[in-house]
């Protein structure tokens, strides 16, 4: 009769953190760097203090636009706010403002509108 070999045993993967963990993370972290209130952020935005800290807690999947409206709040572009979340699924991502950055052009939005560091 054959022989039973046994398989060699690979650990499981650590499962991925969520998109809106990730988000969430990014955005306390932006406006804790601003030193603001979570309920100036969330007033600014035009939502309740309690979603927003659901939000940055990874508790609620937020529509685009409630996305685009806490970015607005804190005066950060949707664009560079994704790649902060894309890259902080792999680490932390510092964001900076443009108008401190010496030598980068006044950015259209305005000044104090936040980017990725360089």
């Amino acid at each position: 009769m054959a022989e039973l070999i046994p398989l060699p045993q690979r650990p499981a993967p650590a499962p991925e953190r969520l998109w809106r963990e990730a988000l969430g993370e990014v955005l306390r972290r932006l406006r804790h760097e601003r030193g603001e209130r979570l309920a100036d952020t969330a007033r600014r935005a035009g939502v309740s203090p309690q979603y927003l800290s659901e939000v940055e807690r990874g508790l609620k999947e937020p529509s685009s636009e409630m996305i685009a409206a806490i970015a607005g709040a804190l005066r950060v572009t949707l664009i560079d706010l994704t790649v902060a979340v894309a890259v902080d699924l792999n680490g932390p991502v510092a964001l900076t403002s443009l108008a401190a950055a010496p030598g980068v052009a006044q950015h259209p939005s305005g000044p104090g509108v936040y980017a990725l560091a360089s």
